[in-house]
């Protein structure tokens, strides 16, 4: 190849960002070109199958393995008994490991669905028929899964426990109008298109990972630390992903695919059904929460107080945070927001899209939409008259914040100022309509990340990232991110991502992908762009500067920095059948700058349908006497389809970060938060009851209705 003579990129070049473009990747995913990581061949590849516990606590007595090792293509099955020994005490990104991913190395079960065994065989077809034949003996022991707020065990975790300013007691009983109030919110699954797969083979030495997850870097340190390796001799991949949502870090099926492909010396893949994710990888906790809220006649606060009880297991700690959700939202003059968890006999929530804010945005709008009722003031007019000026509770200025303007769009655009606040009013035909509003955030967050940026000898450029793109169009964002820097077409820039050898980036998770990958591909392309600009020829091998934000974003100052939004609902309430339908939802975003519209507006409507989901449908039931899922499958597990999601409607106000090289912010998490309080507060205002237990299903409005007519008859209140 000879050299190339440069042509010095122009910044002009290009409007990439802030333009709409198709994935560049989207052609390969409709014809079926992209594959994904459960079906990848690869020579020699042997099939693992889980085999789950049936029991919610006690111990493993035995496994009858010699039966399933003599069936038709069974190569091993592995156990507490004889798998590899690892080490599950070393320390990740995220603190210890859960020992769900310490995987066979005791005869412990402390949940209904831990993994107690894993079968290979040559194909999948015949690793489950093994599977479901394996024979495992149980000491049963009672366990305990009920969820409460009177629960004896119930504690405040350390970190993110308690916040209080103020006084309390004495803002609340000084108060002109009060509202307490308890609203909970069920058990909700990711359960992402996707299954988990995970492929393991060792290569010279080397192990090799092909799976689906949001961190390849992530994965690949986690994997080194467990197994006691270099993590130089450690690559994962992951260049296509189904979906993600919170559940795709490291997973019990990784490690069991490498502890078999360790044992058996030959490549192995293991897949996970529909119904063992509901019990391996995560979940959103049911929350418990009371909102106490104080305000002078005005609506101005005096006092805040949200309360949020949530679980976890009994072997691993996670808090779903949701308290957290009004700490930067509204002034008060006393503030006391905590979080309490319980450990009961149940796996280990996990994050899920916008943990926390999802939940608690739904209480704490809620309540705020009850106070705008007492109070006789306008719910956008309540949330203005209570726009704080600094962080409320951190006194941190805020890097920037659009949330009126959001309201103020949305409100036009919406048709809020027609609006009669009157309850139960609108009806059309059988139908009861009502319109609903609440607000959104989500923190801004940014990880150290590395990139490599390459002018390849024929003019194209090359980006290399360990970056994920978990279905949001990320792939496409750094394009045109790359595009930007370097002052050239997007069609000259290609993108590889999803390979651990890259180098350490920042995971997809948080909403802080883009912000974080976007920065350092921004910085190689510009100091790539500065050098070519000096001149000279090509070299067959390319020209390649590489970036590390770590310095930079490690400077960066304390601000209270978040994404926010305004949330708009229109729904119509059957009282004689209890069916509640969401004909229109609004959101407008103030979220940064918006690299891809097409793709952001994407995930922000995606958002929403998961929010009026959340409102409506979606709630695991776990059956106290065995301690398991009632239903762990599609049929079971209810959640919005295609005649569910009418009009949805996403935009955005004008809001860049100025302390980001892109003005990026972050929109994978934002689209959900406050949508569910939005539709709940439509539901109250087109039949006057209120429904603080989410999901609203047609029972609870029909039985809302019944105690609403006996309610009436006694002249009491009106809540479900």
């Amino acid at each position: 190849m000879t050299a190339r003579t440069t042509t010095t990129p122009s910044p002009a070049a290009t409007g990439a960002v802030g333009a709409s473009y198709s994935r560049v990747e989207g052609r390969e995913k409709v014809t079926g070109a992209a594959r994904y990581a459960g079906e990848i061949p690869f020579t020699n590849l042997a099939h693992g199958w889980l085999v789950l516990s049936t029991i919610a606590r006690g111990r493993v007595t035995s496994i009858e393995s010699d039966p399933v090792r003599a069936m038709p293509g069974v190569v091993g099955v592995l156990h507490h008994g004889n798998a590899p020994r690892v080490d599950g005490d070393y320390i990740g990104m995220m603190g210890k490991p859960d020992p769900i991913v310490v995987a066979f190395q005791n005869d412990r079960v402390p949940f209904v669905g831990w993994p107690v065994a894993l079968v290979v065989a040559e194909t999948s077809e015949q690793a489950r028929e093994a599977a479901e034949a394996l024979v495992v003996r149980y000491e049963e022991e009672p366990h305990d899964v009920a969820f409460s707020t009177e629960h004896p065990g119930t504690y405040t975790p350390e970190g993110d426990g308690a916040v209080e300013k103020g006084d309390l007691a004495a803002e609340l009983a000084t108060s002109a109008h009060v509202v307490d109030a308890e609203y909970t919110t069920p058990e909700e699954h990711h359960s992402s298109m996707e299954p988990h797969a995970a492929m393991a083979r060792w290569d010279s030495g080397r192990l090799e990972v092909v799976d689906s997850n949001q961190g390849s870097t992530w994965v690949a340190q986690e994997l080194a630390k467990l197994f006691s390796l270099d993590p130089a001799s450690v690559r994962v991949r992951s260049e296509h992903i189904g979906g993600a949502f919170g559940s795709k870090g490291l997973r019990v099926h990784q490690v069991l695919a490498v502890m078999a492909a360790t044992v058996l010396d030959r490549p192995v893949r293991v897949v996970m059904t529909r119904r063992q994710m509901f019990s391996l990888v995560g979940y959103r906790s049911p929350t418990a929460q009371r909102v106490r809220l104080g305000a002078d006649s005005d609506g101005r606060l005096r006092a805040l107080d949200h309360q949020v009880h949530s679980l976890t297991s009994t072997v691993y700690e996670f808090v779903e945070g949701g308290a957290g959700f009004g700490r930067p939202m509204y002034a008060s003059d006393a503030h006391h927001s905590v979080n309490r968890v319980v450990r009961l006999d149940v796996p280990t929530p996990t994050f899920m899209r916008a943990p926390g804010e999802a939940p608690g945005s739904f209480g704490l709008e809620s309540a705020l939409d009850e106070l705008a009722e007492r109070s006789g003031v306008d719910p956008i007019a309540l949330r203005a008259r209570n726009e704080p000026e600094v962080g409320p509770v951190s006194g941190l200025p805020f890097g920037s914040r659009n949330l009126l303007g959001c309201f103020e769009e949305g409100a036009r655009r919406f048709g809020w100022a027609d609006r009669d606040p009157r309850p139960g009013l609108r009806r059309e035909g059988r139908w009861l309509l009502g319109t609903g509003t609440a607000a959104a955030t989500f923190p801004v967050i940014v990880m150290p990340s590395t990139a490599a940026v390459t002018a390849e000898a024929d003019g194209t450029f090359t980006v290399r990232i360990t970056a994920s793109d978990v279905g949001t169009g990320a792939r496409t964002a750094l394009t045109l991110i790359a595009a930007e820097a370097l002052g050239v077409a997007r069609e000259r820039v290609h993108v590889r991502i999803g390979d651990s050898d890259f180098g350490p980036a920042a995971i997809s998770g948080g909403s802080m992908g883009t912000r974080s990958w976007g920065w350092a591909v921004t910085v190689a392309g510009r100091d790539l762009r500065e050098q070519l600009a000096l001149g000279g020829d090509i070299p067959p091998q390319g020209i390649t500067v590489r970036s590390d934000t770590s310095e930079a974003v490690g400077a960066l100052s304390q601000k209270e920095r978040h994404s926010y939004g305004a949330q708009f609902a229109e729904v119509a309430v059957d009282v004689t059948t209890g069916e509640v339908r969401v004909r229109r939802m609004l959101g407008i975003f103030a979220a940064g700058r918006i690299v891809n519209p097409l793709t952001a507006r994407s995930q922000l409507v995606g958002g929403m349908t998961w929010g009026l989901s959340m409102a409506l449908h979606e709630e695991a039931v776990r059956d106290r006497a065995t301690g398991g899922h009632v239903g762990a499958d599609f049929a079971g597990y209810h959640f919005a389809a295609n005649a569910d999601v009418a009009q949805i409607e996403a935009d955005w106000v004008d809001d860049p970060d100025a302390d980001d090289p892109v003005g990026i912010k972050g929109i994978g998490e934002i689209g959900i938060v406050g949508a569910a309080a939005a539709v709940a507060n439509a539901v109250w205002h087109a039949t006057g009851v209120r429904h603080r237990n989410l999901p609203i299903r047609p029972d609870r409005v029909l039985a809302a209705g019944a105690a609403t007519a006996g309610a009436a008859a006694t002249g009491g209140a009106r809540d479900a």
